[in-house]
């Protein structure tokens, strides 16, 4: 009976746990495919709906009409070049904006006299509409790379403060007096306590960070881009090709979506590192 007992009962976990998983990827497998479901139903209608007539396409373009614009465009060679500075301007104002706006976090943290100092202007800061500061940005930086990235951190640095700040200052207050009571420095409190307590926090920045960089890269191609898709949209805006406009918005939608998941996949190595 001993050696059923010890047999049988851990056979019985595992079987579930097998089972467990086998159910975990059949409903992921189904969500996955819903979702693709889902999509190719929204381009099926959209252009069954431009092909009757009850759409404006000259407005709303069709599926057929933004993929021969992304044929033309990689024909031109302009395609991947259009997508590369884009994706470039977003990645380095992603990665500014989050090791600055973590360090200011940090800064404030530390120093609770100007973190009360700072706080309504940061509420300013993070109210006012970026957009203003687009001219001030053209005159100091000139058109181009420069003024884009300027652009997009004035929308990222803030918002990253403030998120991050806060995260590491609903830290358990009680947590943080019993550990130094037991001597520890706040460099140790904040390393060995803060952080790895912010990370979910700090995730939640990261991914405000990428959508903000992306609009705030957007922003500044609309308004000093000479390449990028925001400055393919605007063009042709301004030229009425609304085929184009759409197409860019397409190329933004799918190296947005690429980007959330590569971020994701980079949040759960950081969280399995601190778990």
């Amino acid at each position: 009976m001993h050696k059923v007992k010890n047999f049988l009962v851990p056979k019985a976990a595992d079987d579930r746990h097998r089972d467990y998983i086998f159910n975990k990827k059949i409903y992921n497998l189904g969500v996955f495919l819903s979702q693709i479901i889902l999509l190719i139903s929204l381009l099926a209608v959209w252009e069954w709906l431009a092909t009757i007539g009850a759409i404006n396409t000259f407005l709303t373009s069709q599926p057929s009409k933004v993929f021969n614009t992304v044929i033309r465009l990689y024909e031109s060679g302009t395609l991947f070049y259009h997508v590369r500075v884009t994706v470039i301007e977003t990645g380095v104002s992603f990665v500014l904006g989050t090791i600055i706006g973590t360090l200011i976090a940090m800064i404030l943290w530390w120093w609770d006299f100007l973190n009360k100092v700072m706080d309504p202007y940061l509420i300013v800061l993070n109210s006012l509409p970026k957009v203003a500061l687009g001219p001030l940005f053209i005159i100091i930086f000139g058109l181009g790379f420069k003024s884009i990235i300027a652009m997009a951190l004035a929308i990222t640095v803030i918002s990253t403060t403030i998120i991050v700040l806060s995260g590491f200052s609903n830290v358990d207050k009680n947590y943080l007096k019993l550990v130094k009571t037991f001597g520890a420095s706040k460099l140790t409190l904040f390393s060995k306590i803060v952080l790895p307590a912010s990370i979910p926090t700090v995730a939640s920045a990261l991914r405000v960070n990428l959508g903000l960089s992306w609009v705030g890269v957007i922003v500044g191609e609309f308004l000093t881009g000479r390449a990028g898709l925001g400055y393919l949209a605007i063009y042709g805006g301004q030229t009425y090709q609304m085929d184009l406009v759409i197409t860019s918005v397409v190329l933004l939608a799918i190296c947005s979506a690429v980007s959330y998941q590569l971020l994701i996949l980079f949040e759960k190595k950081i969280q399995n590192k601190y778990s």
